[in-house]
């Protein structure tokens, strides 16, 4: 199976695939780098509204913790914090 192929998520078909690259390549890079940033600020968003939903007790700045452990994982996060008490 070529490299392209193994790139088509399994409810895509080769067709759709093609298109979807097709319209990659035309938006150009920097566009694609806008929306990679936009992406990851959604996702950030949604993490923080998940630990918010968890854990209503949390202030702006355990909220912010709380994120940083979930994207760093426990090990490097206690390394960083060990004082901190946040659960994510």
């Amino acid at each position: 199976m070529s490299q392209k192929m193994q790139m088509i998520p399994a409810d895509t078909s080769a067709d759709a695939a093609r298109v979807y690259f097709k319209v990659l390549r035309k938006i150009g890079g920097a566009r694609r780098l806008e929306m990679g940033f936009e992406l990851s600020h959604n996702l950030r968003s949604v993490t923080e509204a998940g630990v918010r939903l968890r854990h209503p007790e949390y202030d702006t700045d355990e909220v912010r913790l709380a994120v940083v452990r979930l994207m760093v994982g426990d090990e490097l996060f206690r390394q960083c914090c060990p004082k901190s008490n946040v659960e994510p």
